[in-house]
């Protein structure tokens, strides 16, 4: 099965759009007003009516209070959610709506039962550790830790970039990838050029 991409931390109509003529799978939207790369509900609604069928639509949360991720899910028809804090099996599963679960790969953490625990989830999306950030740092996971056996779909991010996207996916065989930083120009800004290398990279891999 070819390797499913994810662009996240989309800003602008325009890069969504690319991202989707390049051949992603699916466009992050943060929710997060502690990222750079945050939008509001009406832009992420500019944002999704320039793509074209079949681009999932995620939408990233991080210990957000139940009430502005409903308020959010009120607005912006989003197809996936994505919590990236310690939310709890019983709260992810509450929104109707599926999702998936991203575990920082610190040192310690044991992913199967990260798996285990988010039983119900699409995926667990695997990052890097870094203290006190929630992802979009461009500092690589480590994929050593990540096991070969778990129960649920890996989607792997973390520091990822059109010149170690294809060893990655040949060392973890994920289910997907997802980048941010790795094709920006600046913070939440997309960079056409690095986004098609990104893609070319994992296709390179799938062959």
């Amino acid at each position: 099965m070819p390797t499913r991409i994810k662009i996240c931390g989309i800003t602008r109509p325009e890069d969504a759009l690319r991202a989707a003529e390049l051949g992603a799978d699916a466009i992050g939207l943060i929710f997060f007003a502690g990222s750079a790369r945050h939008v509001t509900a009406t832009r992420a609604l500019e944002v999704i009516a320039r793509l074209p069928p079949f681009v999932t639509t995620v939408g990233l949360f991080v210990d957000a209070p139940r009430a502005e991720v409903d308020a959010v899910l009120s607005i912006v028809p989003l197809d996936l959610l994505q919590f990236h804090g310690d939310e709890t099996p019983a709260y992810c599963e509450s929104f109707d709506r599926p999702y998936i679960k991203a575990i920082a790969a610190a040192p310690g953490v044991d992913l199967l039962q990260s798996a285990g625990f988010h039983a119900k989830a699409r995926a667990l999306l695997v990052d890097a550790y870094v203290p006190g950030v929630a992802g979009g740092t461009g500092v690589q996971a480590d994929w050593s830790a990540i096991p070969q056996n778990l129960p649920i779909p890996v989607v792997l991010a973390g520091g990822l970039h059109a010149g170690n996207v294809s060893e990655a996916i040949r060392r973890v065989h994920p289910w997907a990838v997802d980048v941010s930083s790795g094709v920006e120009q600046s913070r939440g800004i997309k960079d056409h050029n690095k986004m098609a290398a990104f893609v070319r990279g994992v296709r390179d891999a799938d062959v």
